[in-house]
């Protein structure tokens, strides 16, 4: 879906290799949007989200599979590096643990180890895999 040779898709492709959390919108049970920052990995053609398992935003896609997503602009006035990714959210029940997962791993072990929690530890608290598969991309 992204074609990451063209100018713009290399941009996105390094925000997708270097940022450390993407804003992941949802659509609230009366219908407000719902942003969060969340932690990810790009894996193979969607995004890897890992959430608590009573956080709101897996009711939210239950009801409202479209989730918007964006990065923070490339500079402080928005002139470059603007990305917004529509797409298609759901639970992905096929997912291995956040822990058993060397790129999740390689990129939170810090902000895992911030948390006071171990890897295994952090896998059994943000238990539930969602998977974003973008539908359209945006920016500039």
């Amino acid at each position: 879906m992204i074609d990451f040779t063209s100018k713009f898709g290399r941009v996105v492709k390094r925000h997708l290799n270097e940022e450390y959390f993407v804003w992941l919108t949802t659509v609230g049970s009366d219908l407000t949007p719902q942003p969060r920052p969340v932690w990810f990995i790009w894996d193979k053609d969607s995004f890897l989200i890992f959430s608590q398992a009573k956080a709101y935003k897996l009711k939210h896609i239950s009801q409202h599979p479209k989730v918007a997503m964006h990065f923070n602009a490339g500079d402080e006035r928005a002139d470059e590096g603007v990305i917004v990714i529509i797409g298609e959210a759901f639970i992905d029940q096929s997912a291995p643990p956040a822990h058993k997962l060397p790129a999740y791993l390689k990129k939170y072990k810090t902000g895992i180890a911030g948390l006071g929690n171990t890897p295994e530890e952090f896998s059994r608290e943000y238990s539930v895999a969602i998977r974003v598969t973008p539908t359209s991309l945006r920016g500039w």
